[in-house]
């Protein structure tokens, strides 16, 4: 008998496909203190929570015979994903669930600020008829930008071309296929949304790149008629910036369902007529609280009864199956990928792979998988792994070309990866020595062999002496210690790369600092670890 215990509300046709299973049960306990449910989670073979259950270290002590942890929404920041994995328990969500009701809360958003429903739909149940104040506006022939392009992005530009919108989208990694189709004018520049788009969605992950993505340097960029949406994340439109634009005529309209804190702590929107909130409905809806808990409930029971895996957000790798080379070869990759994620800006184009010598003997289908999770990581708010990358990668149109070759170059065996974006390309290369010590041995053809550990320092730099002093002398201006150093020069074209691992990250000052050396092109710092 399979048990599952549900600890928050959970909608009833999820709980009757448990029931209906043959050996399956499902316990319906909510409101559990964390000490309640710690003394209790150990009996049942799965869980299934929503936002509101905290699965913290304490309950995990006590696992027992758990296997498997089902959250039935996106977000599992309410889940220890380390001691989950630690304790070899398997954490699912169910990311697609609510693309539908999302979407769709983002265009009644954008509806309401278009034709001013709520502050008209309120002056009228004051007793005023004010049909001139509220005049509004169509979206029929308007510039809609969508940045972020995934299922939810999509989904919004499909809804809006059925009203005849003019589509501007943006991502960070990649272009759909399905853009195409869409007739949607697809940049490599935000700033083109920015200047352009009489309405600015956003449907990316929050994560260091997209805080304060709309910010006062962005808006000022924008048409004062603009009105801004955010369904996805908070934090992604800097509040105070878009509140101080509102009342000062720089944008039309904003629309907010998430905050930084929810429930929020900043009540400007009580200042604004023209501003819209609300308390993150964007997955309320019937239909996507039975969608989510019937893919909830089904993708439990497959995974704790031995059957296939879906939406892992925890699986850390599969190595033990694996020789020792590739299982060294596929941390090498994933440590590439990162790499190549930071100092490869741009939209993503296309994704090369080569293996030569020994390596291209291997089964090497795990390492490939490993270096596209370290090279998407970045552009999604869940963890990625080897089971779920290929799905998310597919689902936004990435795919990688792999080639093998047994002739050696240099060393016995290396790993290289080619990214081509927008804007530039770039290939990185690597090794194994004596079984375990990674080694990234060349950037962009450049000769620069350091440890890929820690934080990495990548400096494209004019060919001159004193580089390397220069930069140096900063670093430790700033208490960077340098561990390892990799140069590499072509004296014929006057350039070369310098890759440095460092202690720690440089702080936002020294980073300027180095930024500002006559001598730098590009600087990037890459966390790898």
């Amino acid at each position: 008998m399979i048990r599952v215990l549900i600890t928050d509300k959970l909608a009833q046709e999820g709980i009757d496909l448990l029931n209906n299973m043959d050996g399956v049960e499902a316990v319906v306990k909510t409101g559990l203190s964390e000490d309640e449910l710690a003394g209790i989670i150990g009996e049942y073979d799965g869980l299934i929570i929503r936002s509101d259950t905290q699965v913290t270290a304490k309950v995990l002590s006590n696992h027992g015979k758990l296997k498997g942890i089902a959250r039935a929404g996106v977000g599992i920041d309410n889940i220890d994903l380390y001691e989950a994995t630690k304790r070899g328990v398997i954490v699912m969500n169910t990311p697609g669930g609510n693309t539908r009701s999302a979407a769709e809360h983002t265009l009644a958003l954008m509806l309401s600020l278009s034709r001013n429903i709520v502050p008209a739909c309120n002056s009228l149940k004051e007793g005023r008829w004010d049909r001139k104040k509220y005049m509004g506006n169509q979206l029929s022939g308007k510039t809609l930008g969508v940045i972020g392009l995934g299922r939810i992005g999509m989904t919004v530009a499909g809804y809006a071309k059925a009203f005849n919108m003019h589509l501007m989208g943006f991502d960070p990694f990649s272009a759909p296929r399905e853009a195409e189709r869409l007739d949607m004018e697809v940049t490599g520049n935000v700033q083109e949304i920015f200047k352009h788009a009489d309405y600015i969605t956003v449907h990316v992950p929050k994560n260091e790149q997209t805080i304060d993505l709309i910010n006062a340097e962005a808006i000022s960029k924008m048409k004062s008629s603009v009105r801004l949406i955010n369904t996805a994340r908070g934090g992604i439109i800097n509040e105070d910036d878009a509140y101080d634009a509102l009342r000062d005529g720089r944008i039309s309209g904003l629309a907010l369902d998430v905050f930084p804190q929810e429930p929020p702590a900043n009540h400007r929107f009580t200042e604004h007529e023209r501003s819209l909130v609300t308390p993150h409905l964007g997955a309320s809806t019937e239909e996507a609280q039975i969608e989510v808990a019937i893919e909830a409930a089904q993708i439990l029971v497959d995974a704790v009864s031995g059957g296939p895996f879906e939406n892992v957000v925890n699986a850390t790798g599969l190595c033990n199956s694996v020789t020792p080379m590739v299982a060294s070869y596929t941390e090498l990759a994933r440590r590439i990928g990162v790499l190549l994620s930071t100092i490869a800006p741009g939209t993503l184009k296309k994704l090369q792979v080569e293996y030569r010598g020994q390596i291209a003997d291997k089964g090497v289908d795990q390492v490939t998988s490993s270096f596209t999770v370290g090279m998407l990581q970045r552009y999604f708010d869940f963890p990625l792994n080897l089971i779920n990358v290929g799905v998310m990668a597919k689902e936004r149109g990435i795919s990688v070309d792999e080639t093998k070759n047994t002739q050696p170059t240099d060393v016995s065996s290396s790993f290289t990866a080619r990214v081509e974006t927008d804007r530039v390309t770039r290939t990185v290369t690597g090794s194994v020595f004596g079984g375990s010590q990674l080694r990234v041995l060349e950037i962009d053809g450049f000769t620069s062999e350091t440890a890929p550990y820690g934080t990495v320092m990548v400096v494209f730099n004019n060919d001159k002496p004193g580089v390397i002093g220069a930069v140096g002398s900063v670093c430790a201006k700033y208490g960077l210690n340098i561990g390892t150093m990799g140069v590499g020069r072509s004296q014929e074209h006057g350039q070369a790369v310098l890759a440095i691992s460092l202690d720690k990250e440089p702080d936002s000052k020294g980073f300027a600092e180095l930024k500002q050396l006559e001598f730098v092109n590009e600087l990037y710092v890459c966390k790898l670890d």
